[in-house]
């Protein structure tokens, strides 16, 4: 019983902060970040990895396909609670799902490499950065199990007895 109220609990939260404006913004943000790093990898950004040289054009290769991974990998998060959102699917089955989406994917390399890149993407590489931190956070907090606490009752009854007796002499 004590397990039913704590998912009832979870789910609460989840649909809170789901039909919250704060999720819709975030998840725009993320869809909005996924359609810009695709439009500058295929457009831009392929002119710009074309002017590198050789030690550079590497670490610009393996950086976008880091940057992607890592953009897929929150767009799916994304869209799993936009799901329980529109009511696709409940928190539970949300949270079964998740486990094949891994918010620590494919963290970027070293600063110092990363600065030698042209700037617009390495913004693109910041603002993912900071898209996931924000994501792992809320992970955490909508998806990590209540603690049990033993049900004591009314925690101000030993006072309000204590009061009484004080009164009663």
């Amino acid at each position: 019983m004590e397990r039913l109220q704590a998912e009832g609990a979870l789910v609460q939260l989840s649909e809170r902060f789901t039909n919250s404006a704060a999720f819709g913004v975030l998840f725009r943000e993320g869809m909005d970040l996924v359609e810009e790093t695709a439009a500058y990898l295929d457009g831009a950004g392929r002119t710009e990895a074309k002017a590198l040289d050789r030690a550079v054009s590497l670490t610009y290769a393996t950086e976008s396909m880091r940057l992607t991974t890592r953009l897929m990998q929150l767009a799916s998060w994304l869209l799993l609670h936009r799901a329980v959102k529109e009511g696709e699917m409940t928190l539970v089955q949300a949270n079964r799902e998740k486990t094949k989406v891994k918010l620590s994917a494919a963290d970027p390399g070293a600063s110092d490499t990363i600065d030698k890149l042209p700037s617009q993407l390495q913004d693109l590489i910041h603002r993912s950065m900071s898209l996931q931190t924000r994501v792992r956070r809320l992970d955490t907090t909508i998806h990590t199990p209540p603690v049990d606490v033993p049900a004591i009752g009314n925690p101000l009854v030993p006072h309000l007895n204590a009061l009484k007796a004080a009164f009663e002499r």
